[in-house]
């Protein structure tokens, strides 16, 4: 027997598991989560807060407000990790405002479940700490006593990802503090379109800040020679890859706290590149799946063309499906506010379909 797969074989697997959005995830453990979870969302309607307004942190406080006692409860013991979404160290467009990050602070000292709280990250290129300072981070977390800390510095795990090109697992370095059972986690995410996966939400930024990189990765002449970032080898390698390993690590990677910022959000060719959209809501809820397909429909973008959460609706992951969601506070429709796709989106949508076999 070949101790390999043959090409042929790999593309017929991803066309098995990625068109059906089960694989890996469809395991016996998943099932037991999937039950789990469907029995939840059965005895009571899956809540997400809309909120809207002129102050991007009393937008933050009063969505998870909304919440208080389930978000309390949920915490216990746990330590708090804050993740924003700095996917640049230099563009406040791309990053999560510090007035969000303090609306979420400013609530958790209402609840007395600050204390150990952390902020952390592991951005894209570049120093984390040095984006932090650029973004206003570190007067905020000496305002509430609490730490900023660099993913990049801190203990790893691997994990096991597949790259579209050969169909191989590919080890990847993993926040240890972000898979740790005893961190709950808040995911501080923005609106934003994507060049990749047409919308970048709560639990994109939980998965791909747990990549971490070498000190001194960058761009061009900014980098230091030789370093080398893990988050390249999550992304797969191409459309399909992307889409498949977003919700496979969902398991394992995914907020305990979904709090999407969209005060002002991004279009066109974000997560970086795109331009300003003068919003004025926030998204929370404890089942992320939830707040992103509420954010998706915010901003006006088809839920069907989001591969990876269409992934993990099918398989059960949170709740999807936009009739069985009831939304507390502003009405939906209100609000809505169509955002431009990036340029490339015909590109993006292969995923609707399997890999050609050769």
């Amino acid at each position: 027997m070949e101790s390999t797969c043959t090409t042929a074989n790999r593309r017929l697997f991803l066309k098995v598991s990625i068109a059906g959005g089960l694989a890996a995830a469809g395991s016996a453990r998943l099932s037991g989560v999937v039950s789990a979870a469907e029995e939840d969302r059965a005895k009571s309607p899956t809540r997400v807060a809309l909120t809207s307004g002129n102050d991007r942190a009393a937008n933050t406080f009063e969505g998870l407000k909304a919440f208080q006692h389930e978000i309390a409860q949920a915490i216990g013991n746990r330590r708090v990790v804050i993740k924003p979404n700095n996917v640049a160290i230099d563009i406040q467009l791309a990053a999560t405002h510090v007035d969000c990050l303090e609306g979420i602070l400013e609530f958790l000292k209402s609840i007395g479940k600050l204390d150990g709280t952390v902020i952390a990250e592991s951005a894209a290129p570049g120093a984390t700490l040095e984006g932090f300072a650029n973004y206003g981070y570190p007067r905020l977390a000496a305002k509430y006593g609490v730490t900023l800390l660099d993913l990049d510095q801190q203990p790893h795990e691997l994990l096991q990802v597949i790259d579209e090109k050969d169909f191989r697992p590919h080890p990847v370095r993993m926040s240890r503090l972000l898979l740790d059972p005893n961190s709950f986690l808040i995911s501080a995410a923005r609106l934003k379109t994507h060049d990749l996966v047409v919308a970048t939400l709560s639990l994109k930024n939980i998965i791909f800040g747990a990549p971490i990189k070498d000190p001194g990765f960058g761009f061009g002449k900014q980098g230091k020679p030789g370093a080398q970032s893990d988050k390249r080898i999550a992304h797969g390698g191409g459309i399909h890859g992307i889409n498949y390993n977003l919700f496979a690590l969902a398991e394992r990677l995914h907020p305990h706290l979904a709090v999407i910022d969209g005060y002002e959000g991004m279009e066109g060719y974000g997560p970086t590149r795109g331009t300003a959209v003068e919003h004025r809501v926030c998204v929370v809820s404890p089942d992320w799946l939830a707040a992103d397909r509420v954010a998706v429909e915010l901003m006006g973008i088809d839920f069907a063309k989001v591969g990876y959460l269409n992934y993990s609706a099918q398989a059960g992951l949170g709740e999807g499906d936009l009739k069985k969601i009831e939304i507390v506070g502003e009405p939906l429709a209100r609000h809505i506010k169509p955002y431009k796709l990036a340029p490339n989106i015909d590109q993006q949508l292969i995923w609707m379909k399997p890999p050609q076999q050769s």
